[in-house]
């Protein structure tokens, strides 16, 4: 599952608050928060090496330098973050001691810079390591976020690393800050600065992020026009240019061609070029990743075969058939080394994304996670004997219903045979798809059968998807999301049907606010009603569903009132 924690605060401060910032405990243990828990527990209930970095400050002379701390409280999260793999993990006490730093907004900046100097490139988990902290800390004021545009223009020591890092925290800005905000933070330095790093010979992790960062700082309508001009005055369009990786060997810049050619067809479009999906070469392809059955964030490709998570939270999709009986197999190519969990999932599968639920996290599918080295089922890790997976490895997964057996392999080496996902109580016996969740900044490209496998099964007969299912050329399309927006604007929909999925009839009334609008399926995902975030305590099934100018009092309907899981609480604490 992803990374989900808390952002609880605590009571330590800051002292001397003047041009050299400086941090103390607060004297009891000197390295424990509140909320960290006691002694026991290793490295992440304790403190470990951060505790013992600043006890060593306090006894010399009570005070450490802020950036050195901060540094160490971001090396210890970049150690342990990894490990984590509890549903509702305690808060490691470095990220509880950088929440608290942050308050103050030249701990905010410390924060930055720490994290521009000490994440590395080869980190798997590095990049996400940054937002993940970032948005654990307090919004910054808008003065702090210029204070960061601004470290582009100063004499610092330019490597890749920073670059990449520099790149993802301003691309992290861009989005959590949406609006005015967003909109003076990309000056022309911060512009030109991005632009810049889409030329040739910059650093492919550096050419990567900074078109992420332009793609969500679009994200706000008048940074997207200023930013399409811009490329407007340039001879050659850079991303035209990039958008011819999508094919390298490279796997760094095969992400960069993805990215170019994602916005392009999403945000900086160009007159007279034709959109990815019209060329797309999808003759051969019969099976996809379903572009109705996946979470908001996640990006597919025009040919329905690979897909991108670029957003802050746990993106998961199903693809387009569904098998009941015999043995099957598809492989995954992977292009990120990072967290993913990929393999199998029947309908029933919930897509939490926020939550950081997603394929291996309940009783109706299994995934394998290539990164942290472990196999999901109901949430709960196993560990696996495969190597890690990097850039370039295919991963085969194996079901055979007969047998009721799943199997991973990795570069063509089988794990061992896993039969968990047919022994749980009520679990599925059929009905399942190829599924997977992906963590930020993550891609990989599925294939289903239609071009040849690189591992097969040598040891049992296996179907492969696409040639036992069938696409029609309308399925085939895969729109870009304003497309796909427009389009869905233009259908009529029927007065009865939920107000979230305009799918289904809405029968349900929310308890205790009483408001209606909602399908069975939504109401069952919701935790706050979305008219008014009231906490919803139970819902109430109605027979019929009633106009919507009907007072709660007056509607006479057949009712069944079902309370909302003890765990809901929690859940949404952990939300926030």
């Amino acid at each position: 599952m992803g990374v989900c924690l808390c952002k609880d605060k605590v009571e330590e401060g800051f002292v001397d608050d003047s041009s050299r910032d400086s941090y103390v405990g607060n004297g009891s243990d000197t390295g424990r928060l509140a909320g960290s828990g006691g002694g026991g527990g290793g490295g992440v209930g304790s403190g470990g090496q951060i505790a013992h970095h600043i006890r060593n400050y306090s006894r010399s002379d009570r005070q450490a330098s802020l950036s050195d701390t901060v540094d160490a409280l971001v090396k210890e999260t970049l150690e342990i973050i990894g490990s984590i793999v509890d549903n509702e993990p305690e808060t490691p006490s470095s990220m509880v001691m950088l929440h608290d730093i942050t308050d103050k907004p030249s701990g905010w900046i410390q924060l930055v810079k720490s994290l521009i100097r000490v994440i590395p490139l080869d980190n798997p988990m590095g990049p996400s390591v940054i937002t993940l902290l970032l948005d654990d800390s307090p919004l910054p004021s808008k003065e702090s976020v210029l204070e960061v545009a601004d470290m582009i223009t100063r004499s610092i020591r330019r490597t890749p690393k920073r670059e990449r890092n520099m790149c993802i925290i301003l691309g992290f800005l861009a989005e959590r800050l949406a609006g005015p905000c967003s909109i003076s933070a990309l000056s022309e330095v911060t512009l030109g600065y991005l632009l810049g790093n889409l030329d040739e010979g910059i650093h492919p992790d550096v050419m990567l992020f900074s078109l992420i960062a332009l793609e969500k700082f679009a994200q706000t309508s008048e940074n997207k026009g200023t930013i399409r001009r811009k490329l407007a005055l340039y001879p050659d369009n850079p991303l035209l240019r990039l958008e011819r990786h999508i094919t390298n060997n490279d796997y760094t810049l095969r992400q960069v061609g993805f990215c170019a050619q994602w916005c392009l067809d999403n945000y900086f479009l160009i007159e007279g070029r034709q959109y990815s999906y019209e060329v797309a070469e999808v003759r051969n392809v019969n099976v996809m990743l379903n572009t109705r059955d996946v979470s908001e964030y996640l990006k597919i490709s025009a040919d329905g075969l690979t897909a991108r998570c670029d957003a802050y939270s746990f993106e998961s999709v199903r693809c387009t058939y569904q098998v009941t009986a015999g043995c099957w197999y598809y492989e995954v190519l992977i292009m990120t080394p990072g967290v993913m969990q990929i393999g199998w999932a029947t309908k029933d599968s919930n897509f939490l994304s926020h939550e950081g639920y997603g394929i291996g996290d309940d009783a109706y599918s299994i995934a394998f996670d290539g990164c942290r080295k472990l196999i999901w089922h109901k949430a709960k890790p196993m560990q696996h004997n495969l190597d890690v997976w990097s850039g370039g490895s295919v991963l085969g997964c194996l079901l055979d219903l007969d047998a009721r057996e799943v199997i991973f392999s990795l570069d063509g080496v089988d794990g061992e045979v896993l039969t968990q996902l047919f022994e749980s109580e009520g679990a599925a016996t059929d009905g399942f798809f190829a599924a997977a969740s992906f963590m930020s900044f993550q891609q990989c490209r599925f294939n289903f059968g239609s071009t040849a496998f690189v591992y097969p099964p040598k040891n049992r007969q296996f179907k492969s998807f696409n040639n036992h299912a069938v696409l029609s050329e309308q399925d085939k399309i895969v729109l870009p999301r304003h497309l796909f927006l427009e389009q869905l604007r233009k259908l009529s929909v029927r007065e009865d049907s939920c107000t979230l999925c305009f799918d289904m009839k809405a029968t349900v009334r929310i308890e205790p606010c009483q408001h209606r609008g909602f399908c069975t399926n939504c109401a069952a995902l919701l935790q706050f009603c979305p008219m008014c975030r009231a906490e919803i305590v139970s819902t109430v099934q109605e027979e019929t569903a009633p106009d919507s100018t009907t007072s709660p009092a007056s509607s006479e309907t057949n009712e069944t009132t079902e309370m909302v899981p003890n765990g809901g609480t929690e859940e949404r604490e952990k939300e926030h």
